[in-house]
């Protein structure tokens, strides 16, 4: 009795314990803004010299989700040299955009004055996330620089822009009338649509389009895609059929990815695309495209 009564302890010690040592974050919850959900873990990975660095957005319509990864998610880039950092951000039912976007953005910039500390490359940073962290990557890759070279704070001094990013079912538009027209008005259901301008549901967002117009505008990645801008990879799922069936489906559209592909193209941007049957690229996935970016 004593001996199964050891084992069962054993047993229970091993399912609740803590990630290994070389499993959790180098820095964990290191403050990179005012508020309580400005925080990010970093992985320090080993090598000679300096590290790139890929930063992961995390999903969830910007009204949810956290910054906590699997190792199996982190592990692959570490053993590759890369280290990796994970973010929070205040969703925009704190605060209404810009909030979510920009609290990535001074995310990036306090990285890069911790770049001589944690042994990384500021210029060798690449962005990774799914949905609503796929399009504040986006954003950021294709948006110019929100460096502030006059502020007052040293964090708005550092630059905004990456090499490189992936984006995971992510939306490249929020304007309701170009998003309706892409993919049908279902796609208007998501609470992202209205709750990123901050409007309690969607018939005030619409009733209240013209005041909001601008924000959709500014945080479309559509809108700020140029030749100059760094590569891009997406990935979406195979259901491409037209109109949207539901909510998660239109705001997760393959048709999302379609759209600034062509744009891309039309001015000449490097970018990717894969939607299984019916887009390839060189690249089989977002990790071997993020790996081959960052240690080019």
């Amino acid at each position: 009795m004593r001996i199964v009564a050891t084992v069962c302890l054993c047993l229970i010690t091993i399912s609740g314990a803590s990630p290994a040592a070389d499993e959790a974050p180098t820095q964990a919850n290191v403050a990179y803004g005012p508020h309580e959900r400005n925080v990010l873990d970093f992985w320090q990975a080993e090598g000679d010299g300096p590290r790139p660095l890929l930063v992961f957005i995390h999903g969830g319509g910007w009204t949810g989700g956290d910054k906590e990864l699997k190792f199996d998610a982190v592990k692959p880039y570490l053993d590759k040299g890369i280290s990796v950092a994970a973010i929070n951000y205040r969703y925009s039912t704190i605060a209404k955009l810009p909030a979510p976007v920009h609290d990535a953005a001074r995310a990036i910039q306090f990285l890069r004055t911790k770049a001589g500390e944690w042994n990384f490359k500021p210029e060798r940073i690449a962005l990774t996330g799914g949905s609503a962290g796929a399009c504040s990557s986006m954003w950021l890759l294709l948006h110019d620089d929100l460096a502030d070279p006059n502020s007052d704070d040293p964090v708005l001094r550092q630059s905004t822009r990456v090499c490189a990013a992936a984006g995971i079912a992510g939306q490249t538009s929020l304007d309701p009338p170009v998003i309706a027209e892409w993919l049908g008005l279902n796609v208007l259901l998501h609470r992202m649509i209205w709750l990123s301008v901050g409007e309690p549901d969607l018939t005030a967002a619409l009733t209240n389009y013209e005041q909001n117009k601008s924000l959709y505008v500014e945080f479309s990645p559509y809108n700020h895609v140029s030749a100059d801008d760094p590569p891009l990879l997406m990935r979406y799922g195979e259901d491409a059929s037209l109109p949207s069936k539901n909510a998660g489906h239109g705001i997760h559209h393959p048709v999302y990815g379609v759209k600034l592909k062509e744009k891309s193209d039309s001015v000449g941007h490097e970018c990717h695309l894969l939607i299984p049957g019916h887009s390839s690229s060189p690249f089989e996935n977002e990790e071997q495209f993020l790996m081959t970016k960052l240690l080019e």
